[in-house]
């Protein structure tokens, strides 16, 4: 199934097709196909406590996270087995899992027939609700609670209300994030993307979700610093900032980081969106929610979701990009500007749609590096969990982990699955993969609905990664970068732009 950018989200009125998180299950637990066999599942827990800060520390320090799972892959023969995630002690009670590192048995977790989703955004642990306004956020709710469908349903509104924005506040944005690198660059011989990135995804989304500018407000240019703050007490007990080792393990890893550290900055936050969402706080009242859970909603979608997945998407596709080098680029700028030229030099979604290796680039930087690497479900049942050679038997209760950049780089389903290939998603044969790009919690293939739990922004944030693809080849021929690394994705340096000469 192509996507279709024209509409951002489901419409609210458009009738709902089942997909793979709302098939309901009425049989008993599901039998495994005579092929495959039936195994134990490999792994153990060791002793409590000792045995999850002996993973924990593998898992940061050690091992690392990549190591981590490959080295029980290649101990256990299977991309099936138990093992302990982090944080562990003190801050989650139970870090035991049972782990799926692979294409076939990863889509599991996002059936919600077979899997609750209570809770499980972060996984072993949950985040103080003193960071969300005192409110379960839609990230954290299952299909099955009441308020779950309703919230939803407000954000794909607040998409299809301002899709008309959505291009031309990205162009304003981010051809001025391209002048001030390119003044940073000509002055100092460097250009830090990172923070300039920020910037422009904040106030790209005050202006085309709400019509606001943020630095017209009392918020000014804060917002991505007290984004990230307000972040960073949430998701600590699974980053590593590069501190010595035990230093960061009892600060990050060992006790929650108080809520009170950024009291402050999320009242500043939220004041923005009661300020700007007038209009959907309205009719989030007329849906039968609350302001003020609206309000938290809002920013937690808007902050946490939406610009935390373009801080880490942007820096990632600069990286890749820059990486493949000139041949690469070379196609892309022609492609784009064949396109636009085609189209009197505008961009439009039309045109958008045409780009057939813009469109395979974004997928396979979705594929290689998804913005949120971790999946959860609790089982709701007792039933059979099947990789590509043997099946599983999982009890109800027991908890389900996937780390997804293994599971979208399973070589049984990817050709150099490693690498980045930019032509990989276009033609029929590049379009029959995308069932396996799963970023958005759900395959590509698959439309969120407010009955799963696929990202309500999933058509949005493809979209937005298409026009910054776009933008980048409508006015170079190339560029070249430095890449490091940082909590959350990859440091980019510019370290040369090549302007357009055709």
């Amino acid at each position: 199934m192509s996507l279709t950018v024209s509409s951002l989200s489901p419409h609210p009125n458009r009738p709902i097709k089942s997909s793979i998180s709302e098939r309901s299950t009425t049989s008993p637990p599901f039998s495994s196909p005579s092929h495959l066999p039936m195994r134990k599942i490999p792994g153990d827990y060791g002793l409590p406590f000792i045995g999850p800060i002996r993973d924990r520390f593998a898992y940061f320090y050690t091992q690392g996270r990549d190591d981590f799972f490959r080295s029980r892959v290649n101990l256990y023969k299977s991309t099936v087995f138990r093992v302990n995630v982090p944080p562990g002690p003190f801050i989650a009670s139970d870090p035991r899992v049972i782990t799926l590192l692979d294409a076939a048995s990863f889509p599991t977790l996002f059936d919600t027939s077979l899997v609750e989703k209570r809770d499980l955004f972060t996984g072993t642990f949950m985040p103080s609700t003193s960071l969300t306004g005192g409110h379960r956020i839609l990230s954290y709710l299952d299909p099955s609670e009441p308020l779950h469908a309703p919230l939803k349903k407000l954000l794909f509104n607040l998409l299809s209300s301002r899709r008309h924005a959505v291009i031309p506040e990205f162009r304003r944005t981010f051809s001025s994030l391209f002048q001030t690198l390119e003044t940073t660059l000509a002055a100092d011989g460097k250009a830090e993307f990172g923070d300039a990135n920020d910037n422009a995804c904040f106030d790209f989304l005050g202006r085309a979700l709400f019509d606001r500018d943020p630095k017209q407000t009392p918020l000014g240019s804060d917002g991505p610093k007290l984004i990230m703050k307000w972040v960073l007490i949430q998701l600590g007990p699974l980053l590593t900032l590069g501190l010595p080792n035990v230093l960061e393990d009892l600060l990050l890893h060992s006790f929650r980081l108080p809520a009170a550290l950024v009291k402050k900055d999320y009242e500043r936050l939220a004041a923005f969106f009661k300020e700007s969402a007038g209009t959907v706080l309205d009719e989030a009242e007329e849906m039968g929610i609350t302001r003020d859970e609206a309000v938290h909603n809002l920013l937690f979608a808007t902050c946490f979701n939406a610009f935390g997945g373009m801080k880490i998407l942007f820096p990632g596709l600069m990286k890749m990009l820059g990486r493949a080098g000139g041949k690469v680029h070379g196609k892309l700028a022609e492609e784009v500007r064949g396109v636009i030229g085609k189209g009197g030099g505008e961009v439009t979604m039309k045109g958008i749609e045409e780009m057939e290796l813009v469109k395979s680039v974004v997928y396979e930087a979705l594929r290689l590096e998804p913005p949120v690497p971790l999946q959860y479900g609790k089982a709701k049942r007792d039933m059979v969990v099947e990789s590509h050679e043997a099946a599983y038997e999982v009890k109800a209760g027991e908890m389900l982990f996937g780390y997804q950049p293994f599971a979208t780089k399973d070589p049984r389903v990817f050709e150099r699955a490693e690498e980045f290939v930019a032509e990989r998603f276009v033609g029929e044969k590049g379009e029959g993969l995308l069932k396996y790009v799963v970023w958005s919690n759900g395959p590509e293939t698959e439309t969120p609905t407010v009955g799963n739990k696929q990202c309500a922004g999933k058509d949005f944030v493809v979209l937005v990664a298409r026009l910054f693809v776009v933008e980048l080849f409508l006015r170079y021929d190339s560029f070249d970068i430095e890449v490091g690394t940082s909590p959350l994705g990859s440091s980019v340096k510019i370290t040369s732009l090549k302007k357009a000469s055709f």
